[in-house]
């Protein structure tokens, strides 16, 4: 995903609102102060290549401890526990310095399911929302979603006791997009749009187009869902999709099925799949990590090799999910959302896991390639090549594997990014492995374990 929308917006289908540039990878700092996120923006994700970062809902929601009070909106303020407007905006400008864009959970399909007084002080009920919203701005059924073959009852039922917004009102829309074009005006980059099945294409096309950057990157929580009314191909014509049933069949194909199948991921896989452009691809995030329907930390190396699997293989453009540890499904982010050191008070910090952080520079490295060297043993062990930029060897077997490996890499020396990190002048502080004038090197993988060589990462 490699259209640039910043210098190519004339020759690039305006719908297409793809990830700009060679840096496509997203890390979602999940429910992270913002001032937590400006210090990772310049201590980690620009430095490491990240491309954006993605910040959990900003505006006003209802009170409460637990990560979900974050989907509650009372308000447009922002003014919810991640931090007020002074912080937001402080983070935008920081994180933009370090390189790193900055897409912003946007929570425009329904408002609470009760009443009080939220975190920025706003007295609210569930159908009224002073200054905002009053009860002829919900859709009239007041019901849950409870057929999901039922377009009608996706879309203007309610999510969980939710109050769902009549996003085919005017006045709603234009509402909805006053919130998200205060946003762009504080430098936002892009959106998550949460619960777009929940939303008509047709009201979201209707919304962007009220937009001051009417073909601003955003991408769309749109669950597939087989026999289901509401598809993720609908929502292509605004911008891109999460590939849920990409996260879905990668849990299944490393817990219970051969790697070896993975040869031809992506598009052509069918029923779910989305083009290569405009999916966006992830392991977990923080509902999947939580119902099991993926992988997630407490899956180990199965999970990280996962997630080096993602950032070798060249489709869609990944999203690396950066959570905490839970026991309660419910439970809010440690401190509030403060982190004060990556992997302590339980914040796991994945983005920040080395075996996944320097696959971040391997993508960047080879962008613009295809798949070349594709090796497998039949079973759970694979290889492959991205064009002549880089080589990743992944090994879910039960033991080591030692082999020669043939790649397109030119002759030279190699730091093993997943062992190691490459330092300037050529240098590495891990293993090197040396690619002879065939294009071959040998090397033992241990189990569970990967190596990643890559052009400019020289040892």
């Amino acid at each position: 995903m490699a259209v640039s929308l910043a210098g190519g917006l004339a020759s690039a289908p305006v719908a297409h609102a793809t990830p700009p540039g060679s840096k496509d990878v997203t890390a979602t700092l999940f429910e992270w102060k913002f001032s937590s996120v400006a210090r990772e923006c310049t201590n980690v994700l620009g430095p490491k290549g990240y491309g954006y970062v993605e910040v959990s809902p900003p505006q006003e929601h209802i009170q409460g401890s637990q990560w979900w009070t974050s989907y509650q909106p009372v308000s447009y303020k922002i003014a919810g526990r991640l931090g007020d407007r002074a912080a937001f905006q402080s983070m935008v400008s920081t994180c933009h310095a370090a390189g790193v864009k900055v897409i912003s959970d946007a929570v425009i399909n329904h408002m609470s399911a009760g009443s009080g007084t939220g975190t920025g002080g706003t007295v609210y009920s569930k159908y009224n929302y002073p200054g905002y919203y009053q009860d002829q701005d919900f859709h009239s059924c007041r019901q849950n979603i409870s057929n999901y073959a039922d377009r009608s009852n996706v879309q203007n039922c309610e999510l969980s006791g939710l109050a769902d917004l009549d996003t085919g009102s005017d006045y709603v829309r234009s509402t909805i997009a006053g919130y998200l074009n205060d946003l762009i005006s504080l430098g936002v980059d892009g959106f998550r749009v949460d619960a777009a099945k929940h939303i008509a294409a047709s009201d979201l096309s209707a919304i962007k187009a009220k937009l001051s950057k009417p073909g601003i990157f955003w991408v769309q929580e749109v669950i597939y869902g087989s026999g289901e009314a509401v598809q993720p191909t609908e929502y292509t014509g605004t911008g891109d999709v999460d590939e849920f049933m990409g996260a879905y069949d990668l849990k299944r194909i490393f817990t219970s099925e051969k790697l070896a199948y993975l040869s031809s991921w992506g598009a052509s896989w069918g029923a779910g799949y989305l083009p290569s452009n405009q999916a966006r691809t992830f392991v977990d995030n923080w509902d999947t990590e939580r119902n099991g329907s993926t992988l997630n930390y407490k899956n180990g190396n199965t999970y990280t090799l996962a997630n080096v699997y993602l950032l070798a293989w060249p489709y869609g453009s990944p999203n690396v999910y950066s959570g905490y540890e839970f026991s309660d499904i419910d439970a809010g982010p440690p401190n509030g959302g403060t982190v004060n050191a990556c992997f302590s008070d339980g914040w796991k910090c994945q983005h920040y896991w080395r075996q996944i952080m320097n696959m971040v520079a391997f993508r960047n490295a080879v962008a613009g390639t295809s798949v070349t060297n594709w090796w497998d043993n039949g079973n759970n062990a694979i290889a492959f090549g991205r064009g002549s930029k880089g080589y990743v060897a992944i090994n879910h077997e039960g033991g080591s594997i030692t082999r020669t490996f043939q790649t397109s890499l030119p002759a030279g020396s190699y730091c093993d990014v997943q062992h190691g990190d490459p330092s300037s002048g050529g240098g590495c502080t891990g293993p090197k492995y040396t690619v002879n004038s065939s294009g071959q090197f040998t090397a033992t993988v241990g189990t569970g374990d990967a190596i990643a060589l890559y052009v400019g990462a020289g040892g």
